[in-house]
């Protein structure tokens, strides 16, 4: 296929070398000429780079930047049968200029050639609006870095014609990489799936659950994620992803699901970016821990051999039992494994001994990492000796008490954006699992992770969560409930209506 792309920056060079390593002929153009010729050396670079690790032969590199075609114009004419089959538009995310390059290029490109805008956050619809013909143009989101970056979102405005975004997903996926169709709606599928982990993350911030070094340790080792939440938004850039969070909670009337944390608007403004500033949650400029080597609060010099009851009935009370691999023994620590409700719950409810009572989550037993739960009566040598019990082959992160404590927070948070994405038909529940795998990196799709819980736990969670905290962002969504009821797993897809 023969393709054009405009705009030569990060994302328009990185697209015209993925294109042209998979056998296209890619046309490159930009407003600055100077933009062009530094994309093509920098695509010769990265195929001279992958000859020398032997990723790619010489003929094959030679090739490959044959088929990079450097414009002029962004509106050259086309040669004399040569006319690009697709536009890919990578200019800056304003509205009125990506409308403007698709309506410059109306005027010298046939009715034949479909048209794509990257854009991450701009609606297809009204990008589409303001062309003569607007059914030759859809969304095409790719992500940084593009020949990396193994998934790409499919976007149809509302008049987009029927056969364009299957011309899209075949274009996208000879090039190696992964399609899924999305609705033309904030944030599209990855962007919006992605503020269920952020969201939370900031929740339990405001709330002092832990700092940022200890929500990012339990998310790594307790769900599995290789960045933990505050970790990410220092490489992406807070100023980004506050944009996008307000973005969507915006766009989708002001979501209780969706909403935001207050804390991100003086970091914003303070320049606590993230890597790109020096300094975020973490510092990047020697003046202190990064991400990685945040000292760990000592909770050492506990008894390890002090009695253990486990109180309450049920899988979470059995998992903990087994875990503990011991007889219980009284007048010592009483452990709870709540599950969406708090320990300060189960002490008024049952009348346990509030001094030596703490909380452990039941996600974290089978992990790296145990997390306890800590209430303002908790007396210190419960928490040095519950950490003791706890830590045989495992680190113990200690927390303040609060509904669900932190991975179920979490794990909440990313099933049920993603079930609501489900629910409203944005995507497939197949594309939507996809879709976060390949752009976010989870260990699992939400879905299929939602799965690994049961569905009527992930429900029962939510029930719990809601009635704990009365926030009702935690409210399980119709998918959840309708499936966990019917004993299906959330990744079953709704069946088409018939007729």
């Amino acid at each position: 296929m023969r393709i054009r792309i405009v705009g030569a920056g990060t994302m328009g060079r990185g697209i015209a070398q993925w294109a042209v390593t998979a056998g296209h002929t890619a046309e490159l153009a930009d407003a600055r000429t100077e933009s062009v010729t530094e994309a093509v050396d920098f695509v010769r670079r990265m195929c001279e780079r992958a000859v020398e690790k032997g990723r790619m032969g010489a003929d094959e590199c030679k090739a490959a930047l044959d088929r990079l075609i450097p414009l002029d114009s962004p509106y050259a004419p086309p040669a004399p049968d040569a006319a690009p089959e697709l536009v890919i538009e990578a200019v800056l995310e304003e509205l009125e200029i990506k409308a403007g390059v698709f309506t410059e290029l109306e005027r010298v490109l046939p009715a034949g050639t479909v048209f794509a805008t990257n854009t991450s956050s701009l609606p297809v619809t009204r990008i589409a609006a303001q062309l003569a013909e607007p059914g030759r143009l859809a969304g095409l989101h790719f992500f940084n870095p593009v020949p990396l970056m193994r998934i790409v979102e499919v976007v149809p405005g509302a008049e987009t014609r029927a056969d364009v975004p299957p011309l899209l997903t075949a274009f996208v996926e000879s090039c190696g990489h992964r399609a899924v169709t999305v609705a033309d709606t904030p944030g599209f599928l990855v962007n919006h799936a992605g503020r269920g982990l952020v969201t939370e993350a900031f929740a339990l911030l405001e709330e002092s659950v832990a700092g940022p070094a200890a929500l990012d340790r339990i998310a790594r080792d307790v769900l599995g994620l290789r960045m933990g939440p505050f970790e990410l938004m220092d490489l992406t850039g807070l100023d980004v992803t506050a944009s996008v969070m307000e973005t969507v909670w915006s766009g989708f009337r002001f979501s209780d699901r969706l909403r935001p944390s207050y804390l991100t608007a003086n970091r914003v403004t303070a320049g606590l970016h993230g890597r790109k500033t020096g300094r975020g949650f973490y510092a990047y400029d020697g003046t202190g821990p990064g991400p990685r080597d945040a000292p760990e609060p000592d909770l050492g010099g506990g008894d390890p051999a002090r009695p253990v009851t486990v109180a309450g009935e049920g899988p979470e009370a059995d998992a903990l039992r087994a875990a503990l691999g011991r007889p219980e023994g009284e007048g010592g620590l009483v452990l709870v494994p709540t599950w969406g409700t708090t320990v300060a719950e189960a002490v008024a409810a049952h009348g346990l001994p509030a001094a030596r009572t703490l909380g452990v989550d039941p996600l974290s037993l089978g992990t790296p990492r145990r997390v306890l739960a800590v209430t303002p009566a908790t007396a210190p040598d419960a928490v040095r000796d519950a950490a003791a019990v706890l830590a045989e082959g495992h680190a113990v992160t200690a927390v303040r008490d609060t509904a669900g404590s932190v991975a179920q927070r979490l794990l909440a948070s990313i099933v049920s954006v993603a079930a609501s994405i489900a629910e409203r038909g944005i995507a497939t529940p197949d594309d939507i699992d996809l879709a976060v795998t390949l752009g976010l990196g989870y260990p699992k799709g939400p879905l299929a992770w939602g799965d690994t819980v049961g569905a009527d736990r992930m429900r029962d969670l939510g029930e719990a969560l809601t009635a704990t905290t009365g926030d009702p962002r935690y409210r399980p969504t119709r998918w959840v409930r309708e499936r966990a009821s019917l004993g299906l797993p959330l990744t079953t897809p709704m069946p088409p209506l018939p007729g």
